[in-house]
């Protein structure tokens, strides 16, 4: 990555605000937490919100004119109306936390005109932190990133859902090699990093889940869509995606053709 380059200073604010919260998790995981449901199935803990507001502090400060969009954060309508924003899930895999599998993420995503242009995956209990800005490629703990350059769907490695139930990718279990991991972010971030040839989903996804890894897949050489096969452009309303599949551009092509085909069966 260029030492000068469109949202330096952004890629700066995101990448410590990002550090700070993983210290401020990992002094909680597998320690001592609250929890409460939000909503059936829909836990938060004391580490999420102190995450939350740790990155929401830092770019308040930095960014004060920028929009917010967060998970742990009423959503402000005012953020429709503006260029610049940020979406953020200070924990995706919050149950894989409450859970103590080391299988979570920080995800910090900064989006220009609908489109993601600095990303920030960090799993502190893995300290894999993965980071991209639009243009400049993506990088692992410093190191340059590349998607796999599988073409075949048979035999391909998928990242899947932990919780997501398996009947659902039954075509994709009689093609391929299912690997379940809890976070999505981390999924993508993984993706990125060639550490399986793709994933998908076909829930309902919120934009704070997928908006930094969609950057480091892309700027890793790989193409992430949403089910139908749609470009996916964030700061909408409602903040939320029909599923997502991500890999390389081929295989993207592919595996978004059964999922397509797979949802049309079940209508």
């Amino acid at each position: 990555m260029t030492i000068d380059f469109p949202y330096h200073a952004e890629l700066t604010v995101a990448e410590q605000a990002a550090r700070d919260a993983g210290v401020a998790v990992m002094e909680m995981f597998k320690g001592k937490f609250d929890v409460r449901e939000k909503s059936k199935n829909n836990p938060v803990t004391s580490a999420d919100l102190e995450a939350n507001r740790i990155i929401h502090q830092a770019i308040e400060k930095n960014f004060p004119n920028d929009g917010w969009l967060s998970e742990e954060d009423p959503d402000d309508a005012r953020r429709l109306g503006l260029s610049r924003v940020w979406v953020v899930d200070p924990i995706d895999g919050t149950k894989e936390f409450i859970e103590g599998v080391p299988q979570f993420a920080i995800s910090i995503g900064f989006v220009v005109d609908g489109r993601p242009k600095v990303a920030i995956v960090f799993n502190p209990a893995k300290e894999r932190f993965y980071q991209a800005a639009a243009g400049q490629g993506a990088f692992l703990n410093g190191a340059a990133m590349r998607v796999t350059g599988r073409a075949e769907i048979n035999g391909a490695q998928l990242l899947v859902s932990r919780s997501e139930p398996q009947k659902r990718f039954q075509v994709f279990v009689d093609r391929c090699a299912l690997r379940p991991v809890g976070s999505i972010a981390y999924r993508l971030a993984k993706i990125a990093g060639g550490d399986g040839d793709g994933t998908l989903t076909f829930r309902n996804i919120y934009e704070w889940d997928i908006c930094a890894g969609v950057l480091l897949v892309e700027e890793a050489g790989g193409k992430a869509v949403d089910g139908d096969g749609n470009p996916l452009m964030f700061n909408r309303q409602p903040a939320k995606h029909k599923g997502v599949v991500a890999a390389n551009p081929g295989l993207t092509a592919g595996l978004q053709g059964l999922w397509a085909a797979a949802v049309a069966e079940r209508r």
